[in-house]
This record gives structure tokens, sequence and C-alpha cells, in this order.
């Protein structure tokens, strides 16, 4: 298993960056439905899961960063 995050979005293919900084182009028809840049990827074998408590802790964390950027 290892987990990634959808760095960008280029045509029909998602550029996913992992914790060690490396990218793999995964076709957008393997994503779950509705996902977006920014969303946490679960991937093991040949299954693609978005990890939604993940998401939402690093999207609150990066709204607090913002918040204390901008007082």
């Amino acid at each position: 298993m290892k987990k990634g995050i959808i760095d960008r979005f280029e045509g029909d293919i998602a550029v996913v960056e992992f914790e060690d900084k490396t990218h793999e182009d995964i076709p957008n028809e393997k994503l779950p439905p509705g996902v977006q840049e920014g969303d946490v990827l679960i991937i093991e074998k040949d299954s693609i899961k978005l990890d939604k408590k993940e998401t939402k802790r690093l999207r609150d964390e990066i709204e607090s960063l913002m918040d204390e950027l901008f007082k």
C-alpha cells in the first residue's frame, strides 16, 4: 500500500506525488469519481481509493496555516 496526493491534472492524467517525492501518472478513468487536486489516494495493487479522513486533515492543516499567515 502507498499513499499519494493528487498534485495536478494534465488532460486525462492525474499526476500523483508520494511521500518520497516521486510522481506517478494515473489515468483519470482509474480514479474514484469526483477526486480533485489535493485529495489523498490509497493505492493497493489495482485498487485506488480516496482517503477522505486524511484529505480533510490536510485541508484543515493548510487552512490553519493560511489563517496564521494572513493574520
